[in-house]
């Protein structure tokens, strides 16, 4: 079983920064791809960005590529988001969510393929 503690949320105004972290827990983490999605209120779960075990691939929800950017540090298990020119479009709760498949591919931008979720982060920016 993997546990996730997302952190780093908050309100910021349109055109900041926020960084989010996501520890995850147990021996096996680092083996895991790992990955950001985000749900809008009255929205569907959708991609922010994902990456595989080694950290060398990424993928990213086509409005977050040039602004967004993930990575990991697997001697802590922990992988981050780091957001820049944030938009009040960009306000959501941010989930972060594990795979036991540590490798990623093109269902891997689909949340019901993931295995274990955060309880979500919320992110709200600003006009």
């Amino acid at each position: 079983q993997v546990q996730l503690i997302e952190s780093g949320g908050g309100l910021v105004q349109a055109g900041g920064s926020l960084r989010l972290s996501c520890a995850a827990s147990g021996r096996s983490a680092s083996s895991y791809a790992m990955g950001w999605f985000r749900q809008a209120p009255g929205e569907e779960r959708h991609l922010v960005a994902v990456i595989n075990w080694g950290g060398a691939v990424a993928y990213y929800g086509d409005s977050m590529k040039g602004r967004f950017t993930i990575s990991r540090d697997n001697a802590k298990n922990t992988v981050y988001l780091e957001m820049n020119s944030l938009k009040p479009e960009d306000t959501a709760v941010y989930y972060c969510a594990a795979k036991v498949d540590g490798t990623l591919s093109e269902v891997s931008m689909t949340p019901r393929y993931w295995d274990y979720w955060g309880q979500g982060t919320q992110v709200t920016v600003s006009s």
